[in-house]
């Protein structure tokens, strides 16, 4: 690669910034503001920055990450799907149907390579378990129980949590959007959701304008129960999830990258890496995407798994009891 770029300047586009460096030291990086704005500060892991798409385009950019708002992503994307540019968009892949759409559209008609970036999928034990389940370890799914939590004014200590994108509505905040992630593996690994209910808070802690709580449940297509909770709220950063099935339970820490399966009568360690650096997701799934450019075997998140997860948000949104 010679010539890449990173669309937005938050904190996930100046990780994929470095991110690129680290993978590609020889070629030339360009950043450019989720607004096109100028800026004055100095932009790390950046060789230019520029104000426009079209500039990008010009510069005959080989890929582009699209780290900017959920609601620009669409924007931001087809212009550079137009002009035959491959595409990296972060999660979600954007905040209204009617965005993946358009985007969809413009894939059909260009035949650009995009991907969207949930990076949990790269998460060694995610990929792991994924094994563990189509091999019927659990046997029949009775539960699967899902959460995670995390204190919104400790994601980024620098800004006030008020002004960051997760806080925002108009910035595709809220804890639907913002944690898809959760929404977005437990249909990977199980299959399609059919909702059953739903219940979204905004708590006098944060007093957002946006859901800082949200618990769903739902069903699988063979009738196992799955709840999700989603915080901003735990002020120690909680992330875990736990399949029952007739053979047994396994229980998976996302934070420590550990399986562990139980039964009547033994606790085994299906695998454990305590020590894995957590970036190394995102360097995975970069490489992961240029073998998708390369015309190689890959395992990119297509448009369509996107779909499914903003899908199931909007009818959570649509349906929820709100508190």
């Amino acid at each position: 690669m010679k010539r890449v770029a990173v669309i937005g300047l938050g904190s996930i586009a100046t990780r994929h910034r470095s991110n690129l460096k680290k993978l590609f030291p020889l070629a030339e990086l360009f950043a450019m503001s989720s607004s096109g704005r100028a800026v004055s500060e100095e932009i790390s892991n950046c060789d230019q920055l520029v104000t426009s798409l079209n500039e990008l385009i010009s510069l005959k950019t080989e890929f582009v990450i699209v780290a900017s708002p959920a609601p620009y992503h669409s924007l931001h994307a087809i212009p550079l799907i137009e002009a035959g540019i491959p595409v990296l968009i972060e999660k979600p892949i954007a905040s209204k149907l009617s965005d993946i759409e358009s985007i969809q559209k413009a894939v059909d008609q260009y035949k650009t390579h995009v991907a969207v970036g949930y990076c949990l999928r790269y998460l060694p034990s995610t990929r792991k378990l994924r094994y563990l389940l189509k091999d019927n370890i659990i046997g029949t799914l009775y539960n699967a129980h899902i959460e995670i939590g995390q204190f919104l004014p400790d994601w980024r200590p620098s800004k006030s949590y008020r002004e960051c994108v997760s806080a925002n509505e108009a910035l595709g905040g809220g804890a639907l959007l913002e944690l898809s992630h959760e929404l977005d593996y437990a249909q990977w690994l199980l299959g399609d959701l059919k909702l059953h209910h739903a219940v979204l808070r905004s708590s006098e802690e944060l007093k957002l304008k946006v859901e800082d709580i949200a618990d769903i449940t739902a069903s699988t297509q063979n009738n196992g129960l799955v709840n999700i909770h989603l915080d901003f709220l735990q002020k120690r950063a909680y992330r875990s999830c736990s399949f029952v099935g007739s053979k047994g339970r396994i229980e998976w820490d996302l934070i420590l990258n550990q399986l562990t399966f139980k039964t009547s009568s033994e606790v085994l360690e299906l695998y454990k890496e305590p020590e894995w650096d957590k970036n190394q997701m995102y360097i995975s799934m970069i490489e992961d995407f240029v073998r998708m450019i390369n015309g190689k075997e890959h395992t990119c998140i297509s448009l369509n798994e996107a779909k499914r997860s903003l899908e199931l948000i909007e009818e959570i949104k649509l349906k929820a009891i709100r508190l």
